[in-house]
């Protein structure tokens, strides 16, 4: 197949990003285009070059070093222009001076804004002991305000149309205004997590959103923003896409993780977000094209911020440092554990199976022999080894499920050959396997593998 779809199966940090830079350095034949197809600004994919170089991928493509490589943001993309500009900032003082001219934007695509931003971040702030782990880029609170207003949440077109962007954003911002008159916020204002979109659209007023040091500049700065960036990228319709995808190869890069997907992570520390493979599935199939399914996971597990965490080991926190990864403000602190086959099945299945696996990180595991796997839970009172996965979009039934997460115990195991221990708990092939943080540490049979069953 012409085409790779990206996906993490844990709670991100995998190594999606170093996966797609691969891809795209020492494919076969040439990729053409990296499509970004959840998420938005909230994402860290980190790829070191051979030459040393590191970039933090957010909204570019993770395959932005390998020159000629473009970037696509689709529809299902929440586009943050000015975080967009800092990033676009930092690849060209790495010496890639191009990134702009090789990006093209889908105009359907949601806009984050600064409002957003601190939206976002006083929820967070408002929950207290009780956070979700957001990044705080305000991507949740873009797909949160376009559900309760969906005909006047401002989108990459509207950057087009200065009067009609001029309006959506003034929209935006009175609507947050009024929504959180009060002063700074306190603990407990969310006690339900997440406010769902009726919360937004009636809900009793709670909080300031735009308290303590949250600067916001003035809308008519914004729109001028906005406009600027809407002169120096292309801004394409629907069209688009499927002729790429007809014409080249291409990568699509998914954020975050399934084990943090709106509907199937653990409720309610997850993300606005469809994590699986659905997004890009559906991209595809408008253009009548199939794609090859990924699934990225390490020799060990990793975990950002609160939430459900069985196989996590304090000692592998202390002693495996993340060089790019670490306590984030928002997101809380950067947790390590054992291979979890529990959690890693259960992904699979909830995103509909794999075609094949890259597991990454093999050299700390050659390292590190007091690695463990856990096949089986200590969960309700026996031995659990597969969690259910919900038929239909249940958030009271995730909820539960995390609830009887949180008190789980896993049942350790000696690690053997991580690679052996993966196929066998997820009945996939690893195609592609990670020995460090550059293309030249990975080796890959992706190019000739072929479609094998789900494993579902």
């Amino acid at each position: 197949m012409r085409h790779t779809i990206v996906i993490d199966l844990g709670f991100g940090d995998a190594g999606k990003g170093t996966v797609v830079d691969r891809l795209c350095a020492r494919g076969p034949e040439p990729v053409h285009t990296v499509v970004r197809f959840n998420g938005g600004a909230q994402a860290a994919h980190n790829v070191v070059t051979p030459d040393g170089r590191h970039h933090t991928f957010a909204q570019f493509g993770s395959g932005t070093f390998t020159p000629g490589v473009h970037t696509h943001l689709s529809r299902f993309m929440a586009v943050d222009p000015l975080a967009l500009a800092a990033e676009g900032a930092h690849l060209r003082a790495l010496g890639v001076r191009d990134a702009f001219a090789r990006l093209t934007v889908d105009r359907d695509a949601l806009l984050t804004t600064p409002y957003h931003r601190a939206a976002n971040r006083a929820r967070e702030t408002a929950r207290g002991t009780d956070r979700h782990g957001s990044c705080g880029m305000g991507v949740g609170e873009t797909a949160a305000y376009a559900l309760a207003r969906p005909d006047l949440a401002p989108r990459v077109g509207d950057c087009l149309a200065p009067a009609r962007l001029l309006r959506r954003l003034t929209a935006l911002r009175d609507w947050y205004r009024d929504l959180f008159p009060r002063g700074e916020p306190a603990p407990g204002d969310f006690p339900d997590g997440k406010p769902a979109p009726d919360v937004l659209t009636g809900g009793k007023p709670v909080l300031e959103v735009f308290p303590g040091n949250e600067h916001v500049p003035d809308v008519e700065d914004c729109a001028a923003a906005f406009r600027s960036f809407a002169a120096n990228v292309r801004i394409v319709d629907g069209g688009h896409l499927p002729r790429v995808l007809r014409s080249g190869r291409t990568v699509f890069e998914g954020a975050q993780g399934v084990l943090l997907d709106e509907w199937h992570g653990f409720h309610p520390y997850t993300t606005w977000s469809t994590t699986t493979f659905e997004n890009a599935e559906t991209l595809l199939a408008e253009a009548g094209e199939e794609g090859f399914r990924l699934g990225v996971l390490r020799a060990y597990a990793t975990r950002h911020g609160p939430g459900p965490f069985v196989t996590e080991d304090p000692a592998l926190t202390a002693d495996l440092p993340d060089p790019h990864n670490g306590h984030g403000r928002w997101q809380g602190a950067f947790r390590v554990g054992h291979l979890d086959a529990v959690a890693l099945d259960y992904a699979v299945r909830a995103a509909g199976g794999v075609d094949g696996l890259a597991l990454t990180h093999l050299d700390v595991a050659a390292a590190r022999p007091d690695l463990r796997i856990c096949r089986a839970y200590a969960m309700d009172g026996g031995t659990v080894r597969r969690l259910p996965v919900a038929a239909a979009h249940d958030l009271e039934r995730q909820a539960a499920l995390t609830r009887r997460l949180l008190s789980a115990r896993p049942v350790l195991e000696p690690l053997g050959d991580p690679v052996a221990e993966v196929e066998a708990a997820l009945g996939a092939p690893v195609v592609l396997r990670s020995h460090g943080p550059t293309a030249d540490d990975k080796s890959t049979a992706l190019f000739g593998a072929r479609r094998s069953e789900h494993a579902l």
